[in-house]
């Protein structure tokens, strides 16, 4: 027996586990947290030209640590399981309430501060402002990912243990890319929807239609999105082959 374990170790083998565990689980939850509090502080342009066709690409800054939460879950359910891939999902979920209760309960707290009617924010120059215009951007942010994300993290859990079954566990590459390309959908368009919508969060030009605009900013963070999760197939096949091998676990990998 192992007297440097804990008693709810049971093995060396376990406690590797479980350290492998937190490990991915606090990339994921981590990557949540910046996604929620950066969320529509900045828009970046990443516009590119195709045979002399301008693409625009604007994108929040808060998607760029997105894709990662992707390959994290596919991780868990490949190593983990299911079930585990499902707790990290809902806790993440729990994860959204509490960025949203501290911002809550931030605002709240003494001194209070006077605010412009015209923006609903303390005056230019005022200490504490900033809190204020970080507070207003992420409660939209944290509604619509709340929202955005329980589906489409669900949905992507869900159908990368269909393609599992359906493959009869074979073809990683095919359950990795076609359960993220189709989630990722889902959360650009939910995402981007609501953000607008509810919070009207998105830089919109008024003078112009509505739905191309918000089209642009749907398939920009798709694309994004979609890039990444190409480009994540093969760091998922080299660390699942390095991860299975140094946890132990018994799966074929093709």
């Amino acid at each position: 027996m192992d007297h440097s374990l804990h008693p709810m170790e049971a093995s060396p083998l376990q406690a590797r586990r479980e350290v492998v565990f937190l490990v991915i689980s606090g990339l994921f939850l981590g990557s949540l947290t910046m996604l929620n509090v950066l969320g529509l502080t900045r828009f970046i342009d990443l516009s590119f030209t195709v045979f002399g066709v301008s693409v625009p690409m604007p994108l929040a800054v808060g998607v760029l640590p997105y894709p990662i939460t992707f390959l994290c879950t596919d991780l868990i359910s490949e190593l983990y399981g299911r079930k585990r891939a499902s707790n990290v999902v809902w806790v993440g979920f729990g994860l959204n309430i509490w960025v949203a209760f501290i911002l809550w309960l931030g605002g709240v707290l003494p001194p209070e501060l006077g605010t412009d009617p015209a923006t609903g924010l303390p005056p230019e120059g005022v200490d504490g402002r900033l809190f204020f215009e970080v507070q207003h951007l992420a409660f939209g942010s944290v509604v619509a990912s709340m929202s955005a994300y329980l589906i489409a993290q669900l949905c992507d859990v869900h159908l990368f243990h269909f393609w599992k079954r359906v493959t009869n566990g074979n073809h990683l590459w095919l359950r990795n890319n076609a359960s993220t390309m189709v989630s990722q959908f889902v959360d650009s368009f939910s995402v981007m929807t609501i953000t607008h919508f509810y919070a009207a969060g998105l830089p919109l030009d008024d003078s112009q239609a509505l739905w191309p605009q918000l089209w642009t900013f749907i398939l920009a963070g798709y694309v994004f999105k979609l890039v990444c999760a190409a480009l994540d197939t093969l760091p998922l096949y080299v660390l699942v082959r390095k991860l299975g091998a140094y946890l132990e676990v018994d799966h074929k990998l093709t």
